[in-house]
């Protein structure tokens, strides 16, 4: 399969027969797996964060792990080590769990720092080091990452390294009244009702060929400029200390095309770049001591910053000597 629009619907389609309300949810992770990303999710328990990540792999036919995060998990629990054997009376690797093409790290921040390291190597390079001994992860490769947001005894925050590794950060809610009464129904027709049901819709030698059909979407110059407005605009924002990197404008040429991909076009409009604003940026944001006693957050810098940031004002985006009509976001 090589259109990326109907790889998603296929997606959409085949995890909301577990799934209610999620679809924003499987659009973004969609949107990473096709670029390359990673992803932290941030939701309070049993909002299905941990079930999302699996019929995701289903879906798409990946190899899955789960790592459970908590204080005694060692680096070496992840990457794997060397151990020695017996009966040959030689030392043999023991690859770890983050040796899949999807690893979910389920309450990341219950792992210590030194813990949390472990998994900075493999979400930059794609790559392991096991005493001297570096080895590649598998193709696609992919960290899915939960966190609970109101449990923090015991817990140990990420530092800015760490986050800005995760290409996005989702906020999962509650669901709706009427998506919450259909789970009831569901799990009234089917109690055990899980990720196992899920089947899958995509195969991994498809995720590849996706990712190049992504690469060559269209960014126009306006919309870079864009992107860099509105990166640049909350880095020196008044509310905030500690911006973020040049690696965020990078995730935003990513992310935005993998957007326009999965809705049918090969290039990127302004209004791309305003839907992936808060999952891009709300983690790479370092408030200043007077946001934090004020109760600003780092959403409402970014809300602020796309209201006072004009995007380019065009009727249309340049394709060599052919100029195409630029629709609106719904189209």
């Amino acid at each position: 399969m090589n259109n990326p629009a109907d790889a998603y619907a296929a997606l959409r389609d085949e995890i909301s027969t577990v799934l209610v309300g999620n679809d924003e949810l499987v659009e973004h992770l969609t949107i990473s797996l096709f670029t390359r990303g990673h992803v932290l999710v941030e939701g309070v328990p049993g909002v299905a964060k941990t079930t999302a990540a699996n019929a995701f792999a289903r879906a798409v036919g990946l190899d899955y792990t789960r790592i459970q995060m908590t204080p005694d998990v060692l680096p070496a629990d992840i990457t794997g080590t060397h151990v020695f054997r017996e009966g040959t009376g030689e030392f043999q690797l023991q690859r770890g769990p983050i040796f899949s093409n999807l690893a979910l790290a389920d309450e990341i921040n219950r792992a210590t720092p030194k813990t949390q390291s472990a998994l900075l190597e493999a979400m930059q390079e794609n790559q392991v080091t096991i005493e001297g001994d570096t080895l590649p992860l598998p193709q696609p490769f992919m960290v899915i990452a939960t966190q609970n947001p109101i449990e923090m005894e015991g817990t140990f925050d990420l530092p800015e390294a760490q986050r800005d590794r995760f290409q996005l950060k989702l906020v999962v809610d509650t669901p709706t009244r009427e998506n919450e009464r259909i789970l009831l129904d569901r799990f009234d027709d089917d109690a055990q009702l899980g990720a196992r049901d899920v089947e899958q819709v995509l195969t991994t030698e498809d995720v590849l060929e996706l990712r190049d059909v992504v690469e060559d979407v269209h960014v126009a110059s306006s919309v870079k400029e864009y992107i860099l407005d509105v990166v640049r605009a909350v880095r020196e924002d008044d509310n905030v200390d500690v911006g973020s990197s040049p690696r965020a404008g990078i995730t935003f040429l990513n992310t935005t095309k993998a957007r326009a991909a999965i809705r049918g076009r090969d290039y990127v409009i302004p209004d791309d770049v305003k839907a992936l604003a808060k999952p891009v940026l709300r983690h790479r944001i370092v408030l200043s001591t007077e946001a934090d006693l004020g109760s600003v957050d780092a959403e409402d810098v970014v809300e602020d910053v796309l209201e006072r940031t004009a995007p380019p004002e065009v009727s249309g985006f340049q394709f060599g000597d052919e100029t195409r009509d630029a629709p609106t976001a719904d189209e």
